[in-house]
C-alpha cells in the first residue's frame, strides 16, 4: 500500500481523467500543470455518483465555486466512478445543473488512496476535501463517513484563511476567522494573551 499524504506534506504529481461539465467533454486533471500555473487545488472526494448525500455537497460545492476561482483555486471532485458515469450522472441529476467545475474519474481508487479515503471493504472513497498550496503542499484535510454531508460555506472560509495566508506567512488565522478580521502573530508577548490580542 501506498504512503498516505498526511498534511503539511508534499503532495505527488498525479493526473486524472475527467468530465468537463463546462464543455461536455472528457479532459484530464493535471497537479503537476495546476503549479505550474500557480493555483490552488481542492480535492473533493465523494462516494458515489447516482447516490443520495453526493449530489447535495456537490451542489453546494457549485455555489461557492466562482468565489473559489476568483481565490487561484481549481476545484476536482472525485469519486471511484469513471468519467463516462459522471457524464451520464450530471445529465441525469438535476442537483448537478450548475456543477461547472471537473469531475475527475478514480476508478481504480489511486488516488483515493494517496489521501487516505480509499475503503478497501466497498471500493468507494470516503467524503474527503483536501487543499494543495499553489507550490503542492497539503495544507488542508477533512475526512467524513458516507452518511454525513459538508458544508462548502465553511471550505471557502478556510480557503481564504490559506490564500491570505500565504502572502502573510508570519500570521495565523483564529477560529471563524473571516477576510478583514483580526489575525495573530505568534511571539513570546502573546502566548496566554490571545483574548488582549483579538479584543484590543
Amino acid at each position: 500500500m501506498s504512503e498516505i499524504i498526511l498534511v503539511g506534506q508534499e503532495v505527488p504529481d498525479f493526473e486524472m481523467e475527467t468530465y468537463e461539465p463546462e464543455t461536455g467533454k472528457f479532459g484530464t486533471f493535471s497537479l503537476k500543470k495546476a503549479k505550474e500555473e500557480g493555483k490552488w487545488t481542492i480535492l473533493f472526494f465523494y462516494p458515489a455518483d447516482f447516490t443520495f448525500v453526493c449530489p447535495t455537497e456537490l451542489a453546494d460545492l457549485a455555489e461557492i465555486y466562482p468565489q473559489l476561482k476568483e481565490l487561484g483555486a481549481e476545484v476536482v471532485s472525485v469519486s471511484t466512478d469513471t468519467k463516462f458515469v459522471h457524464l451520464a450522472w450530471h445529465r441525469d441529476e438535476k442537483l448537478l445543473e450548475k456543477v461547472k467545475y471537473p469531475m475527475g474519474a478514480d476508478p481504480t481508487g489511486k488516488v483515493s488512496r494517496m489521501f487516505g479515503v480509499y475503503d478497501e471493504a466497498t471500493g468507494l472513497a470516503l467524503r474527503g476535501t483536501f487543499i494543495i498550496s499553489p507550490e503542492g503542499k497539503l495544507v488542508g484535510s477533512e475526512v467524513n463517513f458516507y452518511n454525513v454531508g459538508r458544508n462548502a460555506d465553511e471550505l471557502l472560509r478556510k480557503m481564504k484563511a490559506n490564500a491570505y495566508l500565504i502572502g502573510h506567512p508570519e500570521e495565523a488565522c483564529p477560529a471563524k476567522w473571516e477576510p478583514g478580521k483580526k489575525t495573530l502573530k505568534p511571539s513570546e508577548e502573546l502566548v496566554g494573551h490571545v483574548y488582549e490580542a483579538l479584543n484590543e
